[in-house]
């Protein structure tokens, strides 16, 4: 049941309008003044709230800006019986969700809490859908040089920053970057991912920037490129040492302009996309090959955040073992399987040099070759062969 709180130094219209939201089966509550409402307001959880905006002691619009500073997910619906123009948008700038004039309508009421709630349960399912996606890309591991990773994403992410990561294939640079993107202003904005290395090079620059209509043979109608894609978001450049150098070029005078150009076209269109990128690669000693441009390396290399191979944190084996299994189960519809002490250990011992990728590839290869509830050591032995 819906909780509406209703706030009102005028007894008459808080009686009015108790009556007919309960007649509606909604939950009400009254606050006189906004000192109350304010105290009542940081104590309980309100879906929906009727605010008066003259009165005495706190007016609605002072304690609007109070309220909305205790982070709820209540909407605000302002009332006033002088209401103008002005004052309208006043309250809609700071944040409410509708402005009623007095005496207030009863259908006008009920149709603007009916949408106030839509939203508020729009909020809600968008929190829950948020903390379910960080979930999901959670970064696994207990060890000095995870919780080092960990550390530099916290710091990082509310900024605007550009973001290097590099690390071996397999290790997880995707992951870091998707935390850093969730975890920024930016996460209720896309989050584009182009993998440079799986683009000819011939192709890359149109996939970045886009093209016009007719600007070479198969371009038959004008394309968006990714970096217009993510405006007001994350792209997020990965394997960006296979990149071509005209490809670079592009890049970085779209990092220092912050505007593009699409393929056959003469428009500069501004953008707006924090780029993070990643490699498996040495950079360094790619510039020193003539590969890659030492100034765009300047350019996106803000923060260099590294990602270990598995090898150089085995101790967060048994936990990655057990996110994977539970996963697995999840995936098949079927209860989690068990691995053994000795199974986990004698895994902890190989050498994977396919990193996070391949340690989660063969646990999967484990539970469908595994009869029972249990992984044992001789099925570990025997199917985790590379």
């Amino acid at each position: 049941m819906a909780k509406i709180l209703i706030i009102d130094d005028d007894d008459k219209i808080r009686f009015a309008l108790r009556d007919i939201l309960e007649y509606e089966n909604y939950q009400v509550e009254e606050a006189r003044n906004g000192e109350e409402a304010l105290e009542m307001l940081k104590n309980n959880d309100y879906d929906v709230a009727f605010c008066d905006i003259k009165m005495p002691k706190m007016d609605g619009m002072e304690l609007l800006d109070k309220a909305l500073e205790l982070g709820k997910d209540t909407q605000y619906i302002m009332l006033s019986a002088h209401g103008t123009i002005k004052t309208a948008v006043e309250a809609t700038k700071k944040g409410a969700y509708d402005f009623i004039t007095k005496p207030p309508d009863i259908q006008r009421i009920l149709v603007s809490v009916r949408n106030a709630l839509d939203k508020t349960n729009l909020v809600t399912e968008s929190k829950h859908l948020k903390k379910k996606v960080l979930k999901s890309i959670d970064i696994v591991g207990n060890s000095e040089a995870i919780r080092r990773v960990k550390e530099d994403i916290e710091k990082v992410a509310p900024t605007d920053a550009r973001v290097l990561i590099t690390g071996p294939n397999g290790s997880g640079k995707e992951l870091v970057a998707k935390w850093i993107h969730a975890k920024s202003h930016r996460s209720n904005k896309p989050l584009i991912e182009v993998n440079c290395a799986a683009i000819p090079s011939e192709l890359i620059e149109s996939e970045l920037f886009g093209h016009e209509k007719g600007s070479f043979t198969s371009a038959i109608k004008q394309r968006v490129g990714k970096f217009e894609q993510a405006n007001g978001g994350t792209l997020f450049l990965d394997e960006i040492g296979d990149m071509s150098l005209s490809a670079q070029a592009k890049v970085l005078r779209a990092l220092q302009e912050g505007k593009i150009t699409r393929v056959g076209g003469d428009k500069e269109i501004s953008v707006n996309a924090r780029v993070i990128a990643a490699t498996n690669k040495d950079l360094r000693k790619e510039i020193q090959e003539g590969n890659f441009r030492e100034d765009l390396y300047h350019r996106l290399s803000v923060i260099i955040i590294h990602v270990p191979p598995l090898n150089d944190r085995r101790e967060d084996i048994p936990l990655l073992i057990d996110k994977f299994l539970k996963d697995i189960a999840e995936e098949y519809g079927a209860a989690p399987k068990r691995m053994s002490p000795s199974a986990i250990e004698y895994l902890q011992q190989l050498d994977w040099t396919g990193n996070i990728r391949e340690l989660r590839n063969v646990v999967e290869r484990l539970v469908i070759m595994s009869n029972g509830s249990e992984i044992t050591e001789a099925i570990a032995r025997q199917y985790s062969m590379k």
